[in-house]
């Protein structure tokens, strides 16, 4: 298979529609606050958690914004999240013509300035499935829509998509994990990805596969059966992977995922990111490709450069060392 990285980019401008608000009929997942009981045999195809309930969540932006085809190193932050759609979709323009092929894209979704939790998990992740879908309208040529494959976490996350914002799309829609015949109990298996992917398959984009610890290993499982040494392309949209940076799950309940840090993410170009930092010392780390990563401190309601290096700092330094500093 053989395709040109120039192929999967659109035209400079953003489709001005808006999206249709989902009808009341139908839900959204909604995922409760309380604490994932996860099975500490990492090794397991199952995982003990939580149901997902529904919830409806209306549409948060519309595409308005044009952008151009040039490669800018300083990108300030963004002013909406039109601004940030154009600002990802020229960073991973960029990242494809420099032959990346495993990317990450990251950013809040309860609010440019919001941190994990200001938002609650259900209607962050409702508006992720949406800003993916103007993302892959303004991203993605319509002649290679067919060749596109959105992995969601679970199947009935799909049938939702079909149903709201990605209802009548031609790009196709799957999913990493089906629940099992102990859905009650929170079961899900694992989907062997050989059998998801089809030979003219050219890109994936996985949406947010960080609630079941399953997802990223079926990720890894993906990159490895289907997009190394092809010319295939794979972003992984919001997947909160700074869980797994930072050691949130302990390496010894999970090996397989804390091997990720020496497997996967070495390969993996982080093309967009936004995290913030909170309190009196409070910043952002930032990054568009290919420019470096920027900590910036918001003064008198404008963002201001306070360090920048060319390598992704740790979280722990940016909170601790860079931004108490600056």
């Amino acid at each position: 298979m053989h395709f040109s990285n120039a192929n999967f980019a659109s035209s400079s401008t953003i489709s001005t529609a808006v999206l249709p608000l989902p009808s009341p009929k139908l839900a959204c997942f909604r995922i409760s606050h309380q604490k994932t009981h996860r099975s500490f045999v990492s090794s397991s195809m199952f995982e003990f958690m939580p149901r997902r309930n529904l919830r409806v969540l209306p549409p948060s932006l519309s595409n308005r914004q044009n952008s151009n085809a040039s490669t800018d190193l300083d990108v300030p932050f963004p002013r909406d999240y039109s601004d940030l759609l154009n600002q990802a979709k020229k960073a991973t323009e960029a990242a494809l013509r420099d032959n990346k092929q495993l990317m990450e894209i990251e950013f809040p979704t309860a609010g440019l300035e919001s941190v994990p939790g200001d938002g609650e998990g259900g209607i962050e992740m409702t508006e992720s499935m949406q800003l993916i879908r103007q993302f892959c309208d303004c991203f993605i040529d319509p002649l290679k829509a067919t060749r596109t494959r959105v992995f969601f976490p679970e199947a009935n996350e799909v049938k939702f998509a079909r149903n709201t914002a990605f209802e009548g799309v031609s790009f196709k829609l799957d999913y990493l994990t089906k629940p099992s015949f102990f859905e009650d109990f929170g079961f899900v298996e694992k989907v062997k990805m050989a059998d998801r992917v089809k030979p003219e398959d050219e890109l994936f984009l996985v949406a947010y596969p960080y609630f079941n610890v399953n997802e990223m290993l079926v990720v890894e499982e993906l990159y490895k059966e289907a997009v190394q040494n092809t010319t295939r392309k794979l972003i992984i949209f919001n997947g909160e992977l700074d869980r797994i940076r930072s050691g949130y799950y302990p390496p010894f309940f999970y090996p397989k995922l804390a091997a990720l840090m020496k497997t996967l993410f070495p390969k993996m170009e982080t093309v967009y990111y936004i995290h913030n930092f909170k309190g009196q010392k409070g910043g952002v780390l930032f990054r568009s490709y290919p420019g470096p990563w920027k900590v910036l401190r918001k003064v008198r309601n404008k963002f201001v450069c306070v360090h920048q290096q060319e390598e992704m700092p740790s979280l722990k330094e940016v909170a601790l060392n860079i931004l108490p500093s600056s």
